[in-house]
């Protein structure tokens, strides 16, 4: 993994654990391939590539005003 994508994978991270703290998700974590990441929304695990899941926590945290 390169420096960019552990810095992404980060970046996702804390976008999920804020998100998770607001209960706007009921779990996160890696995925089984190293570019993507899982976010269990609505009672369902997705497997997001990394870069669609930090626009997709973005977007959740903005709409719930957390962001």
């Amino acid at each position: 993994m390169n420096s960019t994508q552990a810095s992404l994978r980060d970046e996702v991270r804390q976008l999920a654990e804020e998100a998770f703290r607001c209960k706007l998700i009921s779990g996160h974590g890696d995925g089984p391939d190293i570019k993507e990441y899982q976010i269990v929304y609505q009672g369902k695990p997705r497997h997001i590539p990394l870069d669609q899941a930090r626009l997709f926590l973005k977007n959740l945290l903005y709409r719930s005003g957390n962001f």
